[in-house]
This record gives structure tokens, sequence and C-alpha cells, in this order.
């Protein structure tokens, strides 16, 4: 089974304005046009059993709007994840609406919502999503269509995991995005899931490879980022990695499916 941990959906209405001005921000070239039925298109053609869908509220009147869609895509194909914009006044109430629906996780992108992953203004938001045994995903790095300040970098998890010792932290794209010396200062060993997701076109298979080992292949998650990963490539830089076919297998899903139950 290959899971694809981190990918990003939109209604289709929402999908024809988003990715567009999405690209053209980040002067990339997306491979699905941002809709479910695209997802699930490149799933089939590329061998991807289940994606998770990793939503984005922006402004905190969109949480529970996103939150709301999200509970009607779930099937046998997709799982998506919750969202919390941290200046969303009822998050409490929002996150046990997600966890009584059974969504598994909440996507935070501490860039676009504007806070420091180590704020303690989010300890509180936090320590309700973990009371729940909900993961929670962080995009961590540099984002490239965004100006400075990185507001999610190696050193800031390193905080956030030494106060909440047992949660189920992810950091996407390798633990930080173009952070790399920073992601080996601060986070490898430590008790934190890295995704692969956007890291592939800068990590060398070499580097990529001691990065994992060195890490714990066991907290490693396959990732796209899709629809700015093309699924099938990012399935095939995992193959190209200096790693047993074991080793791969857990990357590419069998972690994953665990980690999801």
């Amino acid at each position: 089974m290959i899971i694809d941990i981190h990918t990003h959906c939109f209604s289709d209405d929402i999908a024809r304005k988003a990715v567009p001005l999405l690209a053209q921000k980040a002067n990339v070239l997306p491979y699905t046009d941002g809709t479910i039925a695209d997802l699930k298109r490149s799933m089939k053609e590329n061998g991807v059993d289940v994606s998770v869908i990793q939503p984005i509220a922006t402004k905190a009147k969109q949480t529970p709007v996103i939150n709301s869609w999200i509970m009607t895509i779930e099937d046998s194909e997709i799982i998506p994840f919750g969202t919390i914009h941290p200046g969303y006044e009822d998050w409490k109430n929002e996150i046990r609406r997600l966890a009584s629906m059974g969504i598994k996780g909440i996507k935070f992108h501490p860039d676009y919502q504007n806070f420091y992953v180590d704020d303690p203004k989010l300890f509180k938001i936090y320590e309700e999503i973990f009371s729940h045994n909900l993961i929670a995903l962080f995009h961590a790095g540099i984002d490239i269509g965004l100006p400075e300040p990185c507001h999610c970098t190696p050193g800031r998890l390193k905080n956030l995991i030494n106060h909440f010792k047992g949660a189920v932290i992810i950091a996407a794209h390798m633990g930080g995005y173009d952070c790399w010396d920073d992601v080996e200062k601060y986070l490898l060993g430590e008790e934190i899931y890295f995704d692969t997701s956007y890291s592939s076109h800068l990590l060398e298979p070499e580097l990529m490879t001691r990065l994992i080992k060195e890490h714990g292949v066991n907290k490693i998650l396959f990732g796209t980022d899709s629809p700015w990963g093309h699924q099938k490539k990012e399935i095939e830089f995992i193959h190209k990695l200096s790693l047993t076919e074991e080793e791969k297998l857990a990357i590419l899903g069998k972690n994953a499916e665990k980690l999801l139950k």
C-alpha cells in the first residue's frame, strides 16, 4: 500500500481560482487541477492507494467552512485532516467536532496563518488537539511562495516537541524545507515524524538517505505536496534511495498505515 500523507485539494469552484493563483505566486507548475477528482486520477495512474488531504484555513472565518467540506470527502481513497486557524475563537469546540467525526489530525501552516510554532499562546490549542489523540502536521521550513520570516524553523519545532512529550507531530518537507543544517542540528533522532513532501528536487539522494537513516526509517512518511509534487516522480525518488526494499515500503506506506490506524 502506498499512502501519500501530504496532498492538497479544494472544492471544485475554489480549485479553479486557487491553484492558478498559488502556482503564479510560487512560480511552480501544478500537476493536478486541485480537485478531488483529478487527485484520484493521479492516484490511479501512479499506484497511490490513499491520499491524505491537508487543508489550510488562511483566515479565521474559513475554519468551520473548510472543516465541514472535508467531512464530505472521506472515502476508501481519501483521508482528510482538519484545519484550525489560531485566530478562530471557537477553536475548542471545532477541535472536538473534528475528533467526534473521526478526523485523524490537524494541519497548520504557520507562515500562511501568521504565528510562530512555539508561541506559548498556541499551547492551549495544541493541548486540546493532543488530548483527543489527534496528529498535528506543520509546514516546516521555508515556503517559496511567501516572504520571510520563517515561522516554523527546526529550532522552534524542537522547543515544541520538548514541551509536548509523547504528542504525535509531523514536520513536513523533511523537517524543514531548505533548512537541512538546522534539521540535523535540532531534529534528527527526536520524537517527531518527517514527511518527504516537496523535498526531492532539493535533496540529493545521498543526503536524503543519510537524513532518513539518522532520524530513523520508522519516523519517515511519504508525501508529495500534490498538486505541487508529481506522485509518480516522488515514488520513483524513494525507490532510488540506498535503502532496503523493506525500508522503502515502510516509508511509502507502512509507517503511515500504522500511524493512521
